[in-house]
């Protein structure tokens, strides 16, 4: 279903409600739970029929994300030393703040995602 059919299925079912219907006969006849459509009824009440479109789930912070200036200072450090990996740079960054120097892995990471190191040759397995 599109969004504007979902909303129009939860409109309708809301409209039950509101209308005098129970919640569980409502939420047994759409094939929902009570608890979506108490949701549904609340969202309605609040904000109209835009309410009932389907939100993002995308959560709105990423706690565990590099800070732009950290990633910008492993991404110099690595340009100023080619041969240094990610362990070096995670060294480094440690003894410049040590309370908030990014794990190994994240500084791995961050030299994938701007594209500072190449991917070695591949060694095939021995049969």
């Amino acid at each position: 279903m599109d969004q504007q059919a979902v909303a129009e299925y939860r409109y309708r079912a809301v409209c039950e409600v509101l209308g005098g219907s129970l919640i569980g006969e409502v939420a047994a006849r759409y094939g929902t739970s009570r608890q979506s459509l108490h949701t549904w009824r609340r969202r309605f009440e609040w904000e109209g029929r835009s309410g009932l479109v389907d939100r993002s789930r995308r959560p709105l912070t990423s706690p565990g994300r590099l800070d732009a200036e950290v990633e910008a200072l492993i991404c110099q450090l690595r340009r100023r030393h080619p041969r240094w990996g990610a362990r070096r740079i995670g060294y480094e960054l440690t003894r410049r703040a040590a309370e908030s120097a990014p794990s190994r892995a994240s500084v791995h990471r961050a030299l994938v995602r701007n594209g500072l190191i190449t991917p070695g040759p591949t060694t095939q397995a021995h049969v």
